[in-house]
């Protein structure tokens, strides 16, 4: 299985998620919850979002973890799957960009028309 976007020929995508970014979650089993991105996975187009798809691991004892036993983790979400949350109206957005006066680019909501911090 090939995971490099250029050798599948999708070439550089454009992500509407970042790393920082409260998002919604449209399907899958935690729908209808937000969450803060952890850590966007650009090679799998998922990301890691805090407190959300939580899967239990099973570990044997290692150094760092003389027990062992059951972790929970969170597990990655498919960018698909997420949209950007705007606080300012309290609801799932899509994003713009747009370059400033000061030939400065940022992202806005497109609901509200506020700016997101890049």
């Amino acid at each position: 299985m090939v995971t490099d976007n250029k050798k599948k020929g999708l070439g550089r995508r454009k992500f509407h998620i970042r790393t920082g970014d409260t998002v919604y979650v449209i399907a899958g089993k935690d729908k209808g919850k937000t969450g803060k991105v952890i850590r966007v996975l650009r090679d799998k187009n998922k990301a890691l979002v805090g407190k959300l798809n939580m899967v239990k691991r099973h570990s044997r004892p290692s150094q760092k973890n003389p027990t062992g036993g059951i972790i929970e983790k969170e597990a990655p979400i498919h960018l698909s799957n997420l949209m950007p949350y705007d606080p300012t109206v309290k609801r799932p957005v899509r994003v713009g960009y747009k370059v400033l006066p000061t030939k400065e680019k940022v992202r806005y909501s497109k609901k509200s028309g506020e700016e997101i911090k890049i």
